[in-house]
């Protein structure tokens, strides 16, 4: 089973305390987001291996750690999911970008493929995707799938809000996927928005109904 990451500090739950907030307007909203993107990167990518290198200071030799060779690519699922992308490549600047495009049928709830573009060499990746509602998981479960087809065998989720269907969907259908996310709220409404939320997240981030 995937390992289910909250995380709770203090900086991510302010910030995200105002991105909840229905009178938060697009500027302040997106900036919010790439913060707590950036935040959440430090934990996403907290068990990357390191090597032992020597290097020269001022002063003398010494030996320091840098990362191990780790490949990274950056899959944001279309379109909030864009607003998570900045935040993470100052974090890991020579990361690659991908996308896969997502909508959720207004009738069925669920999502329709529209547009998926990846890297070249993916699957030799680990792949963060990055969307900031994890709500039925429908969205997820299939962006996952897809890269899974690419080849893709270390994947990580990140999301900002989390419902308790969307996690359960995630974890039977990939089971080898760990999920990172800064809420888990208490669940979703009749319209399969997650309650309480923050509304539509691409509609927030663009000023967009």
């Amino acid at each position: 089973m995937s390992t289910l990451h909250i995380i709770d500090h203090p900086l991510i739950q302010h910030k995200l305390s105002y991105m909840r907030k229905k009178e938060t307007g697009p500027k302040d909203f997106r900036q919010l987001l790439d913060e707590i993107s950036m935040l959440m990167g430090y934990e996403v990518t907290r068990d990357f291996p390191t090597k032992e290198v020597e290097i020269e200071t001022p002063i003398c030799k010494t030996t320091v750690n840098i990362i191990a060779g780790k490949k990274v690519a950056i899959v944001p699922i279309l379109r909030a999911g864009l607003g998570m992308v900045d935040g993470l490549l100052s974090l890991v600047p020579v990361a690659k970008v991908g996308h896969i495009g997502l909508y959720r049928d207004p009738e069925t709830h669920k999502p329709v493929e529209y547009y998926c573009k990846l890297p070249n060499d993916i699957e030799d990746r680990v792949v963060i995707v990055v969307d900031p509602m994890l709500a039925t998981g429908g969205s997820s479960a299939d962006a996952i799938t897809k890269l899974k087809e690419h080849g893709c065998k270390n994947i990580r989720l990140m999301c900002l809000v989390s419902a308790p269907e969307g996690i359960k969907k995630v974890q039977a259908e990939h089971p080898d996927v760990d999920i990172y996310t800064a809420a888990v709220d208490e669940k979703l409404n009749e319209n399969a928005y997650i309650v309480p939320g923050l509304g539509d997240a691409g509609d927030r981030l663009y000023g967009t109904k």
